[in-house]
């Protein structure tokens, strides 16, 4: 070992004795600095890895690099020019002796290239890892390359040792190149690093492969632990869906089109590497995520709640989750549950005072008043400014109707009749307020019907809503009426079973204003569960998938739209797969926390069936809602129905800055239409996305045909809007106004109870007893704010809209220009919403509540880059 040390250090010296000197023979000297992360488990440094790599340093096993030339080719069989030269081998220097963080980080190391000056221009980089273990190449910085200058690789990618590939990892610079504009010579290094991205084979992948592929929703039962864990494949003819990430795991034993699933504990789930959360964000799930799993796991907890089993007795025991009286028992209970669960969940667990169990922050929307969400001003608000703001529609016919096949089901259309709406109407016909465009709707009666008959044969017992409300002349909403509907109780087909519920009038009994209190939860219980299954997973997360999967396998890093896209991908498939694993999964925390229970995701199959790619654009969503009409001078040509509709206002802003941002950005690559319809990876990557990733619709006329600049513009504006701002508006809302459950609860145990019951003796005695016993239950309770409280959460490595985590993203300067211009534009709105939320005339972005609209500040200052449930900032992508 003395004698290998020794050569070491004489190679070294050597090194440095050459360092910045030129080399003969029309050579030079180039160096760079490598910024990499080795090899770590949480946020400890792997010592065993470190340990056995720095002695396959010694043994002469380091990382080597090669540059490409553009310029002069290899030696080719048969005089063939295929491919740009290698340059010289060159290890990364001082491995052994470069100290690193004693947690996981970034470390630097300098790297010496010899380079022949008659090869050119470098424009590629073959790196190989002679290591025992894998590392986080993150940059590589090369300066005074010949006729160059300096050149810049953003690599952000995996490397594991070289024996786990068949073929050679090659790093491009951060320049953009159309295929017809790439240097000849790299061609087939593009071409075939593609080509390994798409892989091959229906093997089970490991973890340093690096494969793109398609798969259905066919990994979300368990039917080997018996037919009630079995699901339906979601993906095909019977059940559409858009296809998730390919893990080639075996199928089960009992069903061979369902794929086998890990162990629950087991979080070690299939993505391409690169895809995966980063050591922080991971650390940060992880801690949230086994505070949440513990509450399913150890039924110790059960035994927590109170005199009551499985009931809160008062609102007063509700406000106790964040009062902190929930308290951890003591003796043999209290040691069983440390031996159980690891020592940093039993610390979250625990917190600070030692004493007390499950101290959930407090929600926004009871922080300043803790009865103003009961009120219907505040129920209407959050329609338009709440977590759900993209389901109220105006009302377009009187009375509603239904689209539902009456041969199956019957009338369908509503019970409401003018008799019950026009006391409220301010003196106005339902005739002429539809005319002013006064009466809306929040419709969830369609969705859900078809499931009703077998969601109520559980626990759930609910009903399908229609509400209908009405524009005040304050620019307020008002709930006029309320339409429970169940299944016809003598079959489908006779049509719906329907009753409408009115706000109490003022000096009206006690049990009318609890009947209709009980109302809006059965609406909030509809509307929360559509918003889960179909708002947040299904048009965000489950729709965003194939795009990222079509971008890796069809646009090469340097497409100019993989670079534009590839920011609002991050963690999309590691969120989705966890996702998979423990929350859409049958038993799995949605299950068990919203009404459609085992049926949502086939619930959410059946609404996916209308999906529409180009009615995603906020500003046709709008016109679809009817909740915008045609301007020629307003913003986006639209005018808004609602002038202080916050989610809309906010919202288009945002949308014009993005589409004003893809179209600055589009524009440098493609000057014609002609460039787009003849960009071969450009016209691959739609054809998959369509066919492929999302197959089920590949009929559609409404596809764009993408021969046009302007069709590529805005399918990309979608595709960032969709990813990042709709996200956010959907997502990171939830613990502000569901955690506290009573808001907006997830599930109704009891139906409406009828005049001459015990459960209407109960209602008219002690009405907020029978709220508690209709809604969701203490323990799912405490299970859905868990759940929340970390999708709710910002990372603390978050990047926002208008940020990149490296300024040097791109090479060329017109397109860092306009990224530029697009950040200070959102700073500019972040300060017309904060002055918006500061005027009094705007009622609906305060409420009673006092809690102003802020989940569409794009939090672009790096002052801002903060972690937790802040409520406010657009995360660049799907990546919680």
């Amino acid at each position: 070992m003395g004698k290998v040390m020794e050569a070491f250090c004489l190679k070294n010296k050597e090194k440095s004795i050459n360092n910045n000197m030129a080399v003969s023979g029309g050579s030079s000297k180039i160096r760079g600095e490598v910024v990499l992360m080795k090899k770590n488990v949480m946020d400890f440094t792997d010592i065993r890895a470190s340990f056995t790599d720095r002695i396959f340093e010694l043994l002469g096993k380091g990382v080597s690099m090669q540059l490409i030339s553009k310029n002069q080719p290899e030696p080719a069989e048969n005089g063939l020019i295929k491919r740009g030269r290698l340059g010289k081998v060159a290890y990364l220097e001082k491995w052994v002796s470069t100290i690193t963080s004693t947690t996981a980080g970034e470390t630097t190391f300098t790297i010496s290239m010899d380079w022949e000056n008659s090869m050119g221009v470098p424009e590629a980089l073959l790196v190989k890892n002679h290591h025992h273990s894998q590392f986080y190449l993150k940059t590589i910085t090369l300066e005074n390359i010949p006729e160059h200058g300096r050149l810049h690789f953003v690599c952000n990618s995996w490397v594991y040792p070289a024996r786990y590939y068949k073929y050679n990892r090659i790093f491009f610079p951060n320049k953009a190149y159309l295929p017809s504009q790439t240097p000849e010579l790299l061609l087939p290094y593009r071409e075939e690093e593609l080509k390994n991205l798409r892989g091959s084979g229906s093997r089970k992948l490991k973890e340093w492969d690096r494969v793109y592929d398609y798969a259905t929703y066919n990994d979300l039962g368990s039917p080997d632990d018996g037919p009630e864990n079995a699901r339906p494949v979601l993906g095909g003819s019977q059940y559409p869906y858009p296809r998730r990430g390919k893990t080639g795991r075996k199928p089960t034993k009992t069903d061979p089109d369902s794929e086998s699933r890990l162990a629950l504990l087991n979080l070690n789930i299939y993505v391409p590497r690169d895809e995966r959360f980063s050591h922080v964000k991971f650390s940060d799930f992880i801690a949230y995520f086994l505070k949440s799993l513990a509450q399913v796991l150890l039924p110790e907890l059960r035994s927590l709640c109170d005199k009551t089993i499985n009931e809160f007795d008062t609102f007063e025991d509700v406000f106790n989750l964040y009062d902190g009286c929930i308290e951890l028992p003591n003796g043999p209970t209290l040691k069983k549950i440390r031996d159980c669960i690891p020592w940093e969940l039993f610390k979250e667990l625990v917190r600070s005072d030692g004493e007390r169990f499950l101290k959930f922050p407090l929600p926004d929307v009871i922080n300043k008043d803790r009865s103003a969400w009961r009120t219907d001003e505040e129920f209407a608000r959050e329609m338009l400014a709440g977590v759900s703001p993209v389901n109220i529609a105006r009302l377009q016919e009187f009375p509603p109707t239904s689209k539902l096949d009456p041969d199956v089901y019957g009338n369908q259309n509503s019970s409401i009749r003018e008799e019950h709406i026009e006391k409220n109407m301010d003196d106005l016909t339902v005739e002429q307020a539809m005319q002013w465009n006064r009466l809306f709707i929040l419709d969830h009666h369609d969705a859900l019907m078809p499931y009703l008959r077998r969601i109520n044969s559980t626990n759930t017992k609910t009903y399908a809503t229609r509400t209908l409300l009405f524009l005040k002349e304050d620019g307020t909403l008002k709930p006029l009426a309320i339409e429970l509907s169940l299944p016809h109780p003598q079959g489908d087909h006779h049509g719906a079973d329907g009753k409408v519920f009115t706000p109490a009038p003022k000096g009206s009994k006690r049990i009318e204003d609890s009947v209709w209190q009980l109302a809006k939860a059965y609406v909030a219980v509809n509307d929360s569960g559509y918003h889960q299954l179909i708002s947040h997973w299904l048009n965000t997360h489950a729709v965003i998938e194939p795009f990222v999967i079509a971008t890796n396998r069809q646009l090469s890093v340097l497409h100019p739209i993989h670079k534009l896209l590839q920011p609002h991908f991050r963690d999309t498939m590691n969120i989705n797969a966890l996702a998979r694993h423990i929350l859409i999964n049958a038993g799995g925390v949605l299950e068990r926390t919203v009404f459609p229970a085992k049926f949502s995701m086939e619930m959410s199959s059946a609404i996916y069936k209308n999906w529409v790619f180009t009615e995603q654009a906020l500003p046709a969503d709008l016109l679809k809602r009817g909740m915008a009409v045609p301007d020629p001078n307003g913003l986006q040509g639209l005018r808004l129905v609602i002038e202080d509709y916050p989610f809309a206002v906010d919202g288009l802003e945002i949308w014009s800055a993005i589409e004003t941002w893809v179209t600055e950005y589009c524009s440098c690559y493609y000057k014609t239409d002609d460039k787009v319809h003849s960009d071969t990876e450009l016209q691959s990557w739609w054809t998959e996305l369509r066919n492929e990733g999302h197959g089920d619709k590949k009929e559609e006329p409404w596809w764009p045909e993408m021969q046009t600049r302007d069709e590529l513009i805005q399918s990309c504006t979608i595709i960032i809007w969709v990813a990042s701002a709709l996200h956010a508006a959907v997502n990171f809302g939830q613990y502000p106004y569901a955690g506290f459950l009573p808001n907006r609860p997830t599930v109704s145990r009891r139906f409406m109870p009828e005049a001459g019951t015990d459960e209407y003796a109960e209602l008219e005695s002690n009405p907020d007893l029978a709220f508690l016993k209709t809604i969701t239950s203490q323990f799912n309770t405490l299970l859905g704010i868990s759940l929340i409280e970390i999708l709710s959460r910002h990372s603390t490595d978050e990047v926002y809209l208008g940020q990149t985590d490296n300024p040097e993203w791109i090479s060329d300067d017109k397109p860092r220009a306009a990224f530029k211009k697009f950040g200070e534009t959102l700073m500019e709105i972040e300060k017309r919403i904060d002055k918006r939320n500061k005027d009094e005339k705007y009622k609906n972005r305060v409420g009673p509540v006092k809690v102003p609209y802020t989940l569409l500040y794009p939090s672009t200052s790096d002052t801002k880059r903060e972690g937790g449930l802040t409520g406010r900032g657009i995360p660049n992508s799907v990546s919680i």
